[in-house]
């Protein structure tokens, strides 16, 4: 097949596996009519049609679903082995794409990337820090770093990062104002100043323990933010009560501008997780990543 020819199937696989030209064409970072007109070359070529088209929507036809379902494992291996390029020889280059809360740059993640460019300078990190969750099929990254409650589904998780302590806390003029709560369970007579996650706008739980197991009380949202400053700011000048990683609330709590309760009732979460789709045809650079931070 000559090259023109393969890269015509390139294209139609990705406008069937997309379901559209303009979809293909973001895609392929292509326009829409280059793409429109290598599927009807490639239908040219063939002597068959491909796709049925109207104004609205397209679909394939039952020659172009036989193409499409032999074509696309073949297409996706070139693809693959073309990305591996950078891979021959064990060498560790080219763009590694990462997804991480911003929760984690801080605690570990930003330690963790500058350890990794020093040991593998060949390398071009993208690091997008972003609470909501990613497909990693279609984003073009290659793994996310996220907390057992955000992990994506069908894919290879390994632990990464300390282990989570939480804290609740308030200001000593919330307190003196509104009383201490006595119970988790008086937290739904209190104002709360509560995480969101990004894209699907869900309050983070906020989890006590006790003999029967985990169990979770939300307070009035007061105040609804994704920015754990933020939170303590708010929480300092008395607006309500936060529950928030220990680790950010540590000089607060030293200077005692906050004050932390219900300790030795909350539990602690679970590490966070790089998340990957396969270790199949899995980038070195990725492979490197992950075995860095299995050690750090």
């Amino acid at each position: 097949m000559k090259r023109g020819q393969l890269n015509d199937m390139s294209v139609f696989v990705e406008v069937a596996r997309t379901g559209g030209f303009r979809a293909a064409a973001e895609s392929l970072q292509q326009a829409p009519a280059s793409v429109s007109d290598a599927v009807q070359r490639f239908e040219d070529r063939l002597g068959v049609r491909l796709f049925e088209r109207t104004t609205r929507k397209i679909s394939l036809t039952m020659v172009g679903q036989k193409l499409f379902e032999r074509s696309s494992p073949a297409i996706s291996d070139l693809e693959g082995a073309i990305k591996d390029l950078n891979d021959v020889e064990g060498v560790v280059a080219g763009t590694l794409r990462l997804s991480a809360p911003r929760s984690s740059a801080s605690l570990f993640m930003n330690d963790l990337i500058a350890l990794f460019i020093k040991a593998y300078p060949e390398v071009q990190v993208e690091v997008i820090y972003d609470d909501g969750k990613v497909d990693l099929v279609s984003s073009g990254i290659d793994a996310t770093i996220r907390s057992q409650a955000m992990v994506e589904q069908d894919t290879h998780a390994v632990p990464v990062g300390p282990v989570l302590d939480f804290s609740l806390l308030a200001s000593p003029e919330y307190l003196e104002r509104l009383g201490y709560p006595e119970t988790p369970s008086d937290l739904i007579n209190h104002d709360g100043i509560c995480f969101a996650f990004s894209n699907s706008g869900g309050l983070a739980p906020w989890n006590f323990k006790r003999d029967e197991g985990v169990y979770s009380v939300m307070p009035k949202p007061k105040l609804v933010l994704n920015d754990f400053d933020s939170m303590l700011r708010f929480a300092e000048e008395g607006v309500g009560l936060t529950y928030i990683y220990s680790y950010a609330a540590a000089t607060m709590l030293k200077e005692k501008r906050l004050i932390s309760l219900f300790e030795g009732q909350i539990p602690s979460l679970h590490r966070y997780t790089i998340n990957y789709l396969t270790k199949r045809h899995m980038p070195a650079r990725l492979r490197a990543f992950i075995d860095l931070a299995k050690t750090g």
